[in-house]
């Protein structure tokens, strides 16, 4: 099936009058509206572009399905890859997703039972991307889009049976953003080593719709996926809501890199039990966390613990936080670096006692205990700022005032805790941290952003 869309959409624009003082029209020498006698752009522009012979997908896959990288391939609404099937997608392969918000949202589903193959290499990334980006086939990005256009279309979500911890015991539940009534949804189960596929090269762009208030689909969705599937080289870019979200599940990452969400760089919840090593979150603009963690969500799997290890976290102007440990967090940090925040490390405590401050389970609580299950081991602050103005101890079961003695007593343990385990802050850097090295593929790297 092919497709006018975008050319029809795009030749529906119309220039903008001329004003008094400058000429409006398009400005960009590449497109094919170019105006030699334009001042100042109007977004009028109208590109070149292949996807006039975009093969368009829409609705389930339900046979092995191969994606080559002679076509560009649109998203319309949900292409859900079902039980049974795998979708293989080739080196350099283009996906693009058509704009759209709430039920009609572009998203590629990879469902529980079935698996994705998508091999890039460093030279040929297989990139997924918005119908808006004019990137052709054989190119490595396009040239209209940049770092603060979000929400052109959807992202990435992989469903799996490996375990989680939902609320009210659950081993399964539905994924975020899709209805109830559909059953490709669902994912959790209790196979840790269950096997969605491979990813390894892929960079996902531009994404982030709204699927409802205040939700909006994340660049890459993990539910429940298993330590079987193989997740490495991943770039997550400009996205409105997280980079990465986990909801549970076991599987481990090598290599990714998130820059400029709208959320958190990478999300952990319901106890996700794998490995994430050499990771990079760049934070600009409009954003909340470098890092939002939390743990078990019910009473089962509630004993999985995530590893973080040889991660930068740095901010362009100081927005947003570098790590937020949530409810009941618990798993380790190690050589990880924070740059650029005004405040780095955020733990939440809750008290079933405000006068005693006898501690209930949380993240404080993780941290603080005789046997922690909440490390943050051999790391570093890079600000000139002290350890104590960088920390924060917080909760969520009373209104904290200033003379708070629970909490006040509770950032003075956690600062003890942290220096002992070796949480330095210094002006410079004196720890490795990621290998940004990892990254010279990317967006990021090539538009000098990291």
């Amino acid at each position: 099936m092919k497709t006018t869309t975008l050319g029809i959409a795009l030749l529906s624009l119309t220039v903008l009058p001329m004003t008094s003082c400058k000429k409006k029209g398009c400005t960009d020498p590449d497109a094919s509206n170019y105006d030699s006698k334009a001042k100042k752009n109007d977004n009028s522009c109208i590109y070149p572009s292949s996807t006039t012979d975009n093969e368009v997908v829409q609705g389930r896959i339900t046979q092995n399905t191969t994606w080559v990288n002679t076509k560009i391939y649109e998203l319309k609404g949900k292409v859900v890859v079902e039980n049974g099937a795998t979708l293989t997608i080739q080196a350099g392969t283009i996906i693009k997703g058509q704009e759209g918000s709430g039920a009609n949202a572009s998203a590629l589903v990879i469902a529980k039972g079935a698996k994705i193959m998508a091999e890039g290499t460093s030279s040929q990334p297989i990139i997924f991307t918005s119908v808006l980006d004019n990137i052709e086939l054989g190119k490595l990005s396009g040239t209209n889009l940049d770092v603060t256009d979000n929400s052109k279309w959807g992202g990435l979500i992989i469903l799996g049976n490996a375990p989680i911890s939902a609320g009210n015991g659950d081993t399964e539940t539905q994924i975020e953003g899709i209805p109830a009534t559909e059953t490709y949804g669902a994912f959790g189960g209790n196979n840790p080593n269950d096997n969605s596929g491979v990813l390894n090269y892929i960079s996902i762009r531009h994404g982030g719709a709204l699927i409802g208030a205040g939700n909006e689909i994340n660049g890459l969705t993990l539910g429940g996926v298993g330590s079987g599937t193989s997740i490495s080289n991943i770039e997550i870019l400009a996205t409105l809501d997280d980079g990465v979200e986990f909801f549970g599940g076991t599987v481990n990452i090598t290599n990714l890199v998130v820059g400029y969400q709208g959320d958190d760089g990478i999300d952990i919840d319901m106890n996700y039990a794998g490995t994430i090593n050499n990771f990079a979150v760049v934070h600009g603009g409009s954003t909340d966390e470098g890092l939002e963690i939390d743990g078990p969500e019910g009473t089962t799997n509630i004993a999985g613990m995530f590893t973080l290890e040889n991660g930068t976290i740095k901010s362009e102007d100081g927005r947003g936080s570098g790590s937020d440990f949530k409810s009941k967090a618990q798993g380790t940090l190690n050589n990880v670096t924070w740059e650029g925040y005004n405040m780095v490390v955020k733990i939440r405590a809750s008290y079933s006692d405000t006068t005693s401050c006898t501690d209930k389970e949380d993240a404080y609580s993780h941290l603080s205990s005789a046997n922690p299950t909440l490390l943050i081991n051999n790391s570093e602050i890079i600000s000139s700022a002290t350890i104590s103005s960088l920390l924060d101890v917080y909760t969520k079961s009373y209104v904290v005032s200033s003379n708070d003695i629970c909490t006040a007593s509770a950032k003075q343990t956690a600062l003890n805790i942290l220096t002992s385990s070796g949480v330095t802050v210094s002006p410079t850097k004196s720890i490795s941290g990621a290998n940004l090295s990892s990254f010279s593929w990317t967006w990021l790297a090539s538009h000098n952003k990291l």
